[in-house]
């Protein structure tokens, strides 16, 4: 696993926790490479029932697995403005999570859920504090 010495995880204005740096991060630096853990179609039937709804990605060619992240990864918040953006490595079996645009120290680090940073698509949850 390879991550930023300065990025770490508190309580987020979002909601429940989020990753935040403590430094400036240029644009187009990478911030983390979080290693998974691939679960099956079946499983990913049976995610839904447990805690981990929240916290898994779609994975495989067809998206019919999930992935949990291991570090940080499964922590990153939400934005419909995201300053960080999430690629899926397939061959690695990794998620890689490079900034967008400077993070500015103090700054909460976020993904859009729906991977492509610019797609306004609803996501499964509403929380009041999330912006379009």
């Amino acid at each position: 696993m390879q991550r930023l010495p300065f990025i770490y995880v508190t309580d987020s204005p979002l909601g429940g926790r989020g990753v935040f740096t403590l430094n400036d991060i240029p644009a187009d630096s990478l911030i983390e490479i979080c290693p998974v853990i691939i679960l099956s179609e079946y499983d990913l039937t049976q995610i839904h029932q447990t805690d981990l709804h929240d916290y898994y990605f779609l994975w495989g060619e067809e998206q019919n697995q999930c992935a949990i992240a291991l570090g940080y990864g499964s922590l990153y918040n939400h934005s419909y403005h995201p300053n960080a953006r999430y690629l899926l490595d397939y061959d690695r079996n990794t998620i890689d999570i490079y900034t967008i645009r400077e993070i500015e120290d103090g700054e909460e680090i976020t993904i859009n859920y729906n991977g492509d940073p610019d797609d306004p698509s609803p996501v499964w949850f509403h929380q009041p504090n999330y912006k379009r």
